[in-house]
């Protein structure tokens, strides 16, 4: 069976979906199957020219846009890129974002083209003030989930609670597949340590939608009750700025490391105590699982994907979105408490070793996968053709 892995970002880009299938796929070569990783690179930018159509709405009422415009052109380099780079043929094409799973579908109408959705751009984009609430870009983005529906095969997801915001624009819910994201052990895994003073991390991009304002302000409340510790802050984006003054106002600039981009994170994630990330919104939260796995106390936001892998008091602790009162406190308890820490962390690794291996994603998806194995024909009488 001859499978395509169609991603948006390359898969050397860290983090999420873009860094987990390249493992899928050395897993899959394994087990003996054929399996092939298509993206687009960051240079093709402004080469497709091909018209877009899409069959459940029309989405030249949003020309004009920035947002749509940019969208729009991204398909269509889409599209340039995959007519000019693959020449073979497949039995089943996996797309993990919609623009390519809809050029996928446009370009092999014939081969089953399943779909897994990872994230909500138009979350995003709102949770990071770049959209209004009531803005075309919503309306046009939402829209892509009916024309998913309507002409991929299968589309699944990776959290209840994502699956949940999906039911708003879709017209069968019911039939989306649930099938969480699995990591490597071999990659996330302890490193026996101590640290005199707690060591914070978190990793993600520098945006508003991870709550770093709310992380910040949590960390000056604790430093100002004279617990030490240290906050490491591996990641970039356009909030670094605005990160390091507000650092630097409420006096945890010195107690605060800022590295930038990081290619591999996971190296150096064991070396820490507590992951602390107080997003506003996760499908899913992929970075929790990875610190679980490396025996991480866990700290987040009450949200999404987040709340689904971490069940307070017990694996983690849960804090209210945008409540750095709250998030100080459960700083301060796993600060104070290295035993009550440690044995968060345990827990946390246990249920991450059991719901998000990759051995439980390889299963779901063979199983997924041999639904669509073309039938062979009976061969016939000896003799016939």
């Amino acid at each position: 069976m001859r499978i395509l892995q169609a991603l948006f970002f390359p898969p050397e880009q860290p983090g999420g979906v873009s860094s987990m299938v390249p493992y899928i796929q050395e897993r899959f070569h394994k087990k003996g199957w054929d399996m092939e990783l298509f993206s687009l690179p960051k240079r093709v930018r402004g080469k497709g020219t091909e018209e877009v159509e899409f069959h459940t709405f029309e989405w030249r009422k949003y020309a004009g846009n920035p947002i749509v415009d940019k969208y729009i052109q991204t398909y269509k380099d889409y599209v340039w890129w995959t007519k000019l780079r693959l020449k073979s043929s497949f039995d089943l094409i996996h797309a993990h974002h919609p623009i390519a799973g809809l050029v996928m579908k446009q370009l092999y109408p014939d081969t089953p083209v399943m779909i897994t959705i990872h994230s909500s751009y138009e979350r995003e984009l709102l949770l990071n003030g770049k959209i209004r609430e009531d803005g075309p870009e919503i309306e046009f983005l939402t829209s892509l989930y009916g024309e998913l529906e309507d002409r991929l095969n299968q589309i699944v997801t990776v959290s209840n609670s994502f699956k949940g915001y999906l039911a708003d624009y879709v017209q069968d819910a019911e039939k989306i597949g649930l099938i969480p994201n699995g990591f490597d052990q071999r990659r996330f895994r302890p490193i026996p340590h101590e640290n005199e003073v707690a060591q914070l991390i978190t990793v993600c991009r520098l945006v508003p939608a991870k709550g770093l304002d709310t992380l910040l302000e949590a960390c000056s409340i604790v430093k100002r009750k004279g617990l030490p510790f240290v906050l490491h802050l591996i990641g970039d984006g356009p909030m670094r700025p605005e990160l390091e003054q507000m650092a630097i106002e409420r006096g945890i600039y010195h107690d605060t490391i800022f590295y930038g981009y990081m290619l591999h994170p996971e190296e150096f994630m064991p070396f820490f105590d507590i992951f602390v990330l107080p997003s506003r919104a996760e499908a899913f939260g992929s970075v929790f699982a990875e610190a679980a796995l490396c025996l991480l106390a866990l700290v987040g936001t009450d949200v999404g994907g987040i709340a689904e892998q971490i069940e307070d008091g017990r694996n983690g602790l849960l804090v209210p979105v945008g409540n750095a009162q709250a998030l100080a406190a459960a700083l301060e308890k796993l600060i104070l408490d290295p035993d009550y820490r440690y044995g968060l962390a345990r827990s946390a690794r246990e249920k991450a070793k059991k719901s998000y291996s990759m051995n439980r994603v390889i299963q779901q998806l063979s199983k997924v996968y041999l639904d669509y194995k073309k039938e062979e024909p009976e061969p016939g009488p000896e003799g016939e053709a």
